[in-house]
């Protein structure tokens, strides 16, 4: 599988101050990747610089096979979705009004939406579960359907790479596992790319490929889940200790809270 997305030698600075300093990894087409770190890492800044909602910074980011800076808005979007926290959301847009703003990368100034893009709407519609709250207003929905709309409108843009920031912060533990069990869907039958950020330990380690530690704007650690649960590793990326026990299934090593 070839790489898909990549940072090479990047910074990102605010003023003085650096929010991410020489961020170098590699996302291969299919993985599923988990960006990890304490607050203030930077994790929430390196999303963002790829979907350029931040201005550019030093160094180099590459989304298939050219720079960042190489792409205009329209065909980025084509190659990365970006999902951000859907709390507190106040959209007066119908889910189906908001799902098809996502086709825009298909559309250009003056067109209307073709049976095609209709049908794609549709498709992502049942595909999110959220066909039956089409016409419901995005702001009386609850935080997991919420969630699954943006998802939604995400996935119809029809790009390759879908970055999520934190899909499952303010949830509940039932409305974290549909958007977990959402994404893996996504993953593998879909074949979507996958880059998260998540405060959760456990879920990084049993439900992604790949792991991104950060710890004050610089990566730490880049490897495994297996990699990844060792107390060595753990301290290095959170400045503390962890207790590890064994999962009762799996046998795989978890953080106990």
């Amino acid at each position: 599988m070839g790489i898909i997305l990549a940072a090479r030698g990047f910074s990102y600075r605010l003023g003085k101050k650096a929010l991410l300093e020489e961020i170098n990894f590699e996302v291969r087409a299919g993985e599923r990747w988990a960006i990890i770190g304490p607050n203030g890492a930077g994790k929430s800044t390196l999303l963002k610089a790829f979907c350029r909602i931040l201005a550019s910074g030093e160094g180099l980011l590459l989304v298939g096979d050219k720079p960042l800076s190489q792409y205009k808005q329209k065909a980025l979007a084509r190659w990365i979705s970006y999902v951000p926290q859907a709390s507190g959301r106040d959209d007066l847009f119908t889910v189906r009004e908001f799902v098809v703003m996502g086709r825009y990368p298909h559309l250009s100034a003056f067109s209307a939406l073709t049976r095609r893009d209709w049908e794609e709407v549709e498709r992502v519609l049942d595909l999110t579960g959220m066909a039956d709250f089409a016409e419901r207003r995005v702001c009386t929905l609850s935080g997991g359907e919420q969630q699954k709309t943006l998802i939604a409108a995400a996935l119809v843009q029809g790009a390759n790479i879908m970055l999520l920031d934190e899909p499952t912060a303010f949830l509940d533990p039932y409305q974290q596992s549909q958007i977990h069990d959402l994404l893996e869907t996504l993953h593998q039958d879909a074949g979507v790319t996958l880059v998260e950020v998540t405060h959760d330990i456990n879920q990084a380690a049993l439900g992604h490929d790949r792991i991104l530690g950060l710890r004050a704007g610089r990566v730490v650690f880049t490897g495994s889940p297996e990699e990844l649960m060792t107390g060595r590793v753990l301290q290095e990326i959170y400045g503390r200790s962890f207790n590890l026990f064994p999962h009762p299934e799996t046998g795989r090593s978890m953080v106990l809270p």
